[in-house]
C-alpha cells in the first residue's frame, strides 16, 4: 500500500472527500528508505565510474600491447577510435534474413557492396542468419531453437534438425566456393562440422539433464549469423576482396541485459574491443580500404558468455554498428519499399514515406508499424547517424531516409488537398487491446491516486500503452494488452477495496477488444485542426472514439476504438490525411442504358476531380439482377463491361453492400440506376448499415407513403444521406430547389410542370396535320420513349413525380390518391405486346387529332400536365389546353418545365426548365447528386 487509509464516516446526504494521510512512522520509514536508497545509488555510481576508468586504462594497455606485439603503432582507439575517423566516414549495411536466405542473395549483396567499394567507400556489412525461402520454409534461426527445444524435451531429433542446417550451409557454400582453388571451401566446411559435432555434443547433455539455460540457447541461436557471415566473407575473397574481414559480435559488443528482455550496450568496452580487433586483424596495407562483414543479433554479456540482442535485435545490431564506427550512415535492407504510411496490408493506398524525423520513426515503431524497433533507433539517433530503409528487391526504390531535419511546415506550400501530408506522416495500430477505468467523486482533488494506480499496476507487472484522464479527475482510463486486462483490474479493485466499499470510487471496469490509433508526425504541433480533421474522419467512417490522448509535443495523436472498427478507421482517417479531402467507395446497381451512360461520366470527370477537387471516388461494385463485379479498390473504368460480362458471382443485394462497407472508405454509397421495386427495398437495410443511396429510381418517393416516412427517418437518426434529384427533372435542380424554398422559411402553395420528356417532344411536334402515332413511332424510334410507350403514354411516370413533388411540399399523399388520365386507348391496355400495341395505335388517330384541332382553334395547345396544390392537399396527372403564350406553350424538343408558386414567388411563379429525358442528362442529375454528397462531408463546394 501507498500509505496508511483513515476513512471518515459520513451521514446519508453528504459528500466527504476521503483523505489520504500517511503516519509518522511511515513517513519516518519512507525517508530512512530514500536516505539509504540516495546513498546506495551514489555509491553504486562511483563503482561504475571506477569500473569504466578501469576498463578504459584495460583497453589503452591492451591495444599498446598488441601494437608492440605487431611491431607498429596503433592509435588510441578507446573512446576515440582513430582508425574509425580517418578518411571517409564508414557506410553500414543490415540485411535482414530475407534478403541472405541462400546463395544466390548473397551473390546480390556481394554485386552491391562490390559497386560501393569501386566508388572508394569504406563498407560494413551486418549480416542475419539466413531466413525462410520458398525451398527451406524453416528460418535458420527457428531450426536452431527447435533443436534446444527437442534436445530440452529429450528427443534426438535435434540431430537431424542440425543435420538439417549442415546440408543447407555446405550446399549454400558449394554454390558460392566449389570453383575456388584457394581452399577457402575446405577451410568453411571443416569449421561448419566442427560447429555441428560441438552443438550435438553439447545438445546430448542437455538431453540427459532434460533443462536448459538462456545463456545456452543464446550461444547455440548464435551459429546462424555466423556460419552466414563466414560464408559471404569467404565468397567476398573468392571474387578478389581479399581484404575483406569478418568479425563475430561476439568478440567485440558487449552487453547486459535490462528489463523488458532487453540489452544495455556498453559503449566504452564495445569501441575497446572494436579497437582491439582492428589493430590485431588489419595490416598497414589494408587500412585505407577493407569491407567489414558483421555478425548480426549475437553479442557477449562483460562475464564474457555469449547471449543476443534479444526480440528484434538484427536491426539493433547494425545500429549499434554504425555508432560503434562512427557511421556516415546506416542502410537496413529489407523486403519493402520504405517505412509505409500505413500498414499496406490494412489500407490498400498505403504508400511509402520518402523521410522520417528519428521521432517519428521511433513513434511509428511504438505503436506497431513495420518500421525499426524502436530500441534500434537510439544509436543512430543519439549520433545523428541517418538510417535508410531500402528495398534488396527493388533497389530502385527510393526508400525512407530517417534522421533528424524537420521539414519546414511555415514553408511547406502544397496544392489543394495535399496539405495534410506535411502534418501526418503515418498511422500504426496497437490491436488486441482493453481499457481499464476508474472513476469516482473519491479521486478529485486527491494527491497520489494516479500515482498509487499505476504503482499497482507496476508492481503487477503490466505496461501501460496509453493514459488518459479528464481534468476535473473524476476518472482515469488507461489502456492495456488485452491478455494483461483482468489481472490489473483484479489488482487495482484490491488496492482501492475501501474506496470501492465506501462508494467514493465505482467499480473498476474493463472495456474489451480495443484498437489503439495513432497519427504520427512532428508538424502535428504546429498544424491548427489536424487532431479535428482526423476525428472528424472517424466520424464520417461511423467510428466512436472511446478514449484519446495527445501528448504537448505534440507527434502523435491517439485515440482508443472498438476492435471491429480497426481496418475501417485506419482506411479512413489514412484516406483524409493521404488522399483526398472525401474518399467515396460507390457501387451501382442497373448497369442499364443509364448506368452505362454514368460510368462513362466517371471514367472522363473522376480524375478531374481528384487533381482538382481533390475528391476520390472509387466504383468498387457493379451489379444487376443477375450477377455482380466487385472490386476490394476500384474497378477499371475502362473494362468494367468486359470484366462484367465474365463475373460468374450471382447478385446478392446484401452481400453487394457488405462488399462496400468491408472496402473500409470513409464514404459507401450505393447509386440504384434500376427502375425496380425490389432494389427499392433494400435502401432502409443498407442506410440502416450506413450507406448512402442516391437514385433516379422512383418507386420508394412514389411507393408506400409507410416506407418513405422510414427512409426519411433513417436519414435523421443515423446521418445517412438519400439523394433522389433525379427522380424527376432527371438533370434539373427541381427538388434541391424545393428543399432550399422549403428550408429558408418560404412556404409552396402549388406546383404545375411537364414532367415528361417523352410527353413533351410528343406534345411539341404534334401539329396540324400530323398522325398521333406517327409522333409517338418517332419518339421510340429515337429512344425517347420506354421500350413499351404504354409506360410513358399511361401518365403513372408523371403520377409517381407527382406524388414526390406532392410529399416534398409536405402533403401526405399515396399514389393512389392522384387522379391520372391515361392516353392509353382503353382498348389497347389489353395488347400482348408492345408491338401490337404499335401497330392498333393508329386506328384512335382520330381522337387525337380532334383535340388538337379543338386546342389550335380557340389559339391553345395540348400539354400533357403534373399538379399539385398544396392549399387542396390534391394532387393530378392529365391532358390540359394551355394559350400559346403561355411558359408550356414555349417547350421544344424533349424539355420540362416545372412552375412553383410560392409566398415569395407569387404572383410570377419561379420556373425551371431545361432538359428532362435521356440518358445523359439523367446521369448528368445523379452525378450532381453525387457531388452534393460529398461536399456533405468537406468536399469543395
Amino acid at each position: 500500500m501507498a500509505g496508511t487509509v483513515h476513512a471518515t464516516r459520513r451521514p446519508l446526504g453528504r459528500v466527504v472527500r476521503l483523505p489520504v494521510t500517511r503516519t509518522v512512522s511511515r513517513t519516518a520509514a519512507v525517508s530512512a528508505s530514500r536516505a539509504k536508497m540516495t546513498n546506495l545509488a551514489a555509491t553504486k555510481q562511483n563503482q561504475c565510474h571506477r569500473s569504466l576508468a578501469i576498463r578504459l586504462r584495460a583497453s589503452v594497455a591492451r591495444n599498446q600491447q598488441v601494437a608492440s606485439d605487431l611491431g607498429g603503432e596503433v592509435e588510441d582507439g578507446g573512446a576515440e577510435g582513430g582508425w574509425r575517423n580517418k578518411g571517409k566516414q564508414w557506410l553500414v549495411w543490415k540485411f535482414g534474413g530475407t534478403c541472405v536466405a541462400g546463395p544466390d542473395r548473397l551473390v546480390k549483396v556481394a554485386e552491391l557492396l562490390r559497386t560501393e567499394i569501386d566508388k572508394g567507400r569504406r563498407l560494413a556489412v551486418v549480416l542475419s542468419a539466413m531466413g525462410s525461402t520458398a525451398e527451406e520454409p524453416v528460418k535458420v534461426t527457428d531450426q536452431l531453437l527447435r533443436a534446444v527445444r527437442n534436445a530440452t524435451e529429450r528427443s534426438d531429433a535435434y540431430k537431424e534438425d542440425l543435420e538439417k542446417l549442415q546440408d543447407l550451409h555446405i550446399k549454400a557454400a558449394m554454390q558460392l566456393l566449389g570453383d575456388d582453388t584457394s581452399g577457402l571451401y575446405e577451410e568453411y566446411e571443416e569449421m561448419l562440422r566442427e560447429d555441428v559435432k560441438n552443438l550435438k555434443s553439447m545438445l546430448k547433455a542437455i538431453t540427459i539433464v532434460g533443462v536448459t539455460s538462456n545463456s545456452f540457447s543464446d550461444f547455440v541461436v548464435g551459429h546462424g549469423e555466423l556460419w552466414n557471415a563466414r560464408l559471404f566473407t569467404s565468397y567476398l575473397r573468392a571474387k578478389g576482396l581479399s581484404s575483406a574481414k569478418m568479425v563475430d559480435a561476439r568478440d567485440v559488443l558487449v552487453v547486459e541485459p535490462s528489463e523488458q528482455d532487453t540489452v544495455e550496450v556498453d559503449y566504452p568496452d564495445s569501441k575497446a574491443n572494436l579497437d582491439i580487433w582492428h589493430a590485431e586483424n588489419v595490416s598497414k596495407e589494408e587500412d585505407g580500404n577493407f569491407p567489414l562483414v558483421v555478425t548480426g543479433f549475437i553479442a557477449k554479456r562483460k562475464d564474457g558468455r555469449a547471449t543476443t540482442l534479444r526480440r528484434n535485435g538484427s536491426d539493433y545490431s547494425g545500429t549499434i554498428m554504425a555508432a560503434l564506427l562512427n557511421a556516415e550512415c546506416i542502410t537496413i535492407w529489407t523486403d519493402v519499399d520504405g517505412v509505409y504510411s500505413a500498414d499496406p496490408r490494412k489500407v490498400t493506398d498505403a504508400e511509402p514515406l520518402q523521410h522520417l524525423t528519428y521521432n517519428e520513426a521511433w513513434e511509428l515503431s511504438y505503436f506497431g508499424a513495420n518500421v525499426l524497433h524502436p530500441r534500434s533507433t537510439i544509436p543512430a539517433m543519439s549520433n545523428d547517424i541517418p538510417i535508410k530503409i531500402k528495398n534488396f528487391f527493388n533497389v530502385d526504390a527510393k526508400g525512407t531516409l530517417i534522421d533528424s531535419q524537420e521539414e519546414d511546415f511555415d514553408s511547406f506550400k502544397p496544392r489543394r488537398g495535399t496539405r495534410w501530408r506535411s502534418v501526418v506522416k503515418g498511422f500504426a495500430t496497437i490491436d488486441e487491446c482493453s481499457l481499464i477505468n476508474i472513476e469516482g467523486t473519491g479521486m478529485v482533488g486527491v494527491p497520489g491516486t494516479a500515482s498509487r494506480i499505476f504503482s499497482t499496476i507496476r508492481d503487477a507487472g503490466i505496461n501501460v500503452i496509453m493514459i488518459s484522464q479528464g481534468s476535473s479527475e473524476h476518472s482515469i482510463c488507461f489502456a492495456v494488452k488485452g491478455t494483461d486486462a483482468e489481472v490489473a483490474r483484479e489488482v487495482l479493485k484490491l488496492e482501492f477495496d475501501e474506496y470501492i466499499q465506501s462508494g467514493l470510487l465505482e467499480d473498476v471496469t474493463v472495456v474489451s477488444d480495443c484498437t489503439i490509433l495513432a497519427a504520427v508526425g512532428s508538424n502535428l504541433q504546429h498544424a491548427i485542426g489536424a487532431s479535428a480533421h482526423m476525428f472528424g474522419a472517424l466520424s464520417k467512417a461511423g467510428v466512436n472514439i472511446r478514449a484519446t490522448a495527445q501528448g504537448c509535443s505534440e507527434h502523435n495523436v491517439t485515440v482508443v476504438i472498438d476492435a471491429n472498427d480497426s481496418k475501417k478507421a485506419l482506411e479512413a482517417v489514412h484516406s483524409a490525411f493521404y488522399l483526398s479531402d472525401v474518399t467515396v467507395a460507390v457501387g451501382l446497381v442497373g448497369p442499364g442504358l443509364v448506368g452505362k451512360t454514368l460510368m462513362d461520366q466517371f471514367n472522363k470527370q473522376l480524375e478531374v476531380l481528384r487533381e482538382e477537387r481533390h475528391v476520390d471516388v472509387r466504383i468498387c461494385g457493379v451489379a444487376d439482377s443477375k450477377k455482380m463485379l466487385l472490386s476490394d479498390t476500384s474497378i477499371d473504368l475502362d473494362r468494367w463491361e468486359e470484366e462484367f460480362d465474365k463475373s460468374k458471382t450471382p447478385s446478392d443485394l446484401s452481400e453487394f453492400k457488405d462488399h462496400l462497407l468491408s472496402c473500409n472508405l470513409p464514404i459507401p454509397v450505393i447509386i440504384d440506376c434500376s427502375a425496380s421495386d425490389f432494389v427499392s427495398d433494400y435502401y432502409e437495410p443498407w442506410m440502416k448499415a450506413g450507406v448512402h443511396v442516391i437514385t433516379p429510381n422512383k418507386k420508394v418517393n412514389s411507393g408506400p407513403l409507410e416506407r418513405y416516412n422510414a427512409i426519411k427517418r433513417l436519414q435523421e437518426r443515423r446521418q445517412v444521406h438519400y439523394f433522389y434529384e433525379a427522380t424527376v427533372g432527371a438533370g434539373l435542380p427541381v427538388i434541391a430547389t424545393i428543399k432550399h424554398l422549403v428550408d429558408t422559411g418560404d412556404r409552396i402553395k402549388s406546383i404545375e410542370g411537364i414532367f415528361s420528356g417523352t410527353l413533351s417532344y410528343i406534345f411539341n411536334n404534334f401539329k396540324s396535320g400530323d398522325k398521333f402515332s406517327e409522333i409517338v413511332k418517332t419518339a421510340k424510334e429515337n429512344g425517347f420513349t420506354e421500350p413499351d410507350p404504354r409506360d410513358d403514354l399511361s401518365g403513372m411516370d408523371v403520377a409517381r413525380k407527382v406524388t414526390t413533388l406532392a410529399r416534398e411540399s409536405g402533403l401526405s399523399l399515396e399514389l393512389d390518391d392522384i387522379p391520372v388520365e391515361s392516353l392509353v386507348p382503353a382498348e389497347l391496355e389489353s395488347c400482348s405486346s408492345a408491338e401490337e400495341f404499335m401497330q392498333r395505335l393508329p386506328e384512335f388517330d382520330d381522337q387525337m387529332t380532334k383535340l388538337q384541332e379543338d386546342a389550335m382553334a380557340n389559339g391553345e395547345v395540348l400539354r400533357f400536365v403534373g399538379q399539385v396544390d398544396v392549399k387542396t392537399g390534391k394532387g393530378s396527372v392529365a391532358l390540359k389546353n394551355y394559350p400559346v403564350t403561355h411558359p408550356f406553350a414555349q417547350l421544344g424538343g424533349t424539355d420540362n418545365i416545372v412552375l412553383c408558386s410560392t409566398e415569395r414567388y407569387n404572383p410570377q411563379p419561379l420556373v425551371i426548365t431545361g432538359p428532362g429525358a435521356g440518358a445523359e442528362v439523367t446521369a448528368g442529375g445523379i452525378f450532381s447528386d453525387l457531388i452534393r454528397l460529398c461536399a456533405h462531408f468537406g468536399a469543395p463546394s
